[in-house]
């Protein structure tokens, strides 16, 4: 049995789908920037942080999907797949930094406020909700298989709230002229950052610090082993970890008993990782004996 050590490449119109809603939501982050700082509405600004996490979020799935296609080599035998994790990490930290930022701001603005621009912040807000709901439908949910869209498509659910907040803030200041309604909202779209930023922090330090997924508890794994898996005596040295996201990596040690087959029971045991557990690819010891690592 061949391990599956690459999941299956994404369809081509997956990789064409995520494309084009990265170049929409990275080029309205830029628009919504602009219109941040002629307007003075720190709510776009915010607003713009928060497309910056849906534009990482689309990134890391585009590059996910063509650096499943890089062939392994001499020096990177796993391919090139923990480089989107690094990219997550690092993607996270910078917005707990924008987060950090906004917070500030909005205190400031709170103690000492500033003129906006109403018509000019609520017209970008506007086309950033147009913009959103262009994103939607290109990563509309046709049976879609692919987890990076879909797990893409609520990151823009999430923004398409902030700009209903950032109009909800632009309306309130053409009608009343009340400009703390801005940091306010700003505040509560930061809110919104930190929630999917610090998810991605964890969920990329779990998987860089080879934390055993969530799917696969080693004591539930074993038993399952013993179970299913005639003439399997032990299973020990278990080492379970994630090389990306919903790539998961295990070793471990299978004590045969008497007149147990070798072929045999690996291939029942392969079977059962993947089939209860998805393991896409493990290395499994055989033993006959003495288990030779206990007895150094």
């Amino acid at each position: 049995m061949t391990d599956r050590l690459v999941q299956p490449h994404s369809h081509a119109t997956d990789v064409q789908r995520l494309g084009w809603a990265l170049a929409i939501t990275g080029t309205f982050m830029l628009v919504e920037v602009i219109g941040g700082l002629l307007s003075g509405s720190l709510a776009l600004l915010a607003d713009a942080g928060h497309m910056l996490t849906d534009t990482a979020a689309l990134a890391l799935a585009w590059v996910a999907a063509h650096l499943t296609r890089r062939p392994v080599d001499a020096r990177r035998t796993y391919g090139y797949h923990r480089a989107q994790v690094l990219a997550a990490f690092v993607n996270a930290l910078a917005l707990l930094v924008v987060v950090a930022w906004i917070f500030w701001e909005a205190v400031e603005r709170l103690l000492e406020p500033r003129a906006i621009a109403g018509d000019t912040m609520l017209g970008i807000a506007l086309l950033g909700l147009l913009a959103n709901v262009a994103v939607l439908r290109v990563l509309k949910n046709d049976h879609d298989a692919n987890l990076n869209v879909a797990a893409a498509r609520l990151h823009v659910i999430g923004d398409l709230l902030g700009s209903v907040a950032a109009i909800i803030a632009a309306v309130v200041i053409l009608a009343t002229g009340w400009t703390p309604i801005d940091p306010l909202l700003s505040v509560l779209v930061a809110l919104l950052i930190v929630r999917s930023a610090w998810a991605l922090l964890v969920k990329s330090t779990r998987i860089l610090m080879e934390d055993a997924p969530e799917s696969v508890d080693p004591e539930v794994l074993r038993g399952s082993l013993l179970s299913s898996v005639p003439g399997v005596r032990d299973v020990h040295h278990i080492h379970c970890w994630s090389l990306a996201s919903g790539q998961t990596m295990l070793t471990l040690h299978l004590a045969l008993g008497p007149g147990a087959e070798a072929t045999s029971v690996l291939r029942d045991a392969k079977r059962v990782l993947t089939e209860q557990f998805d393991v896409v690819h493990s290395t499994l010891q055989i033993e006959h004996a003495e288990c030779p690592d206990d007895a150094r």
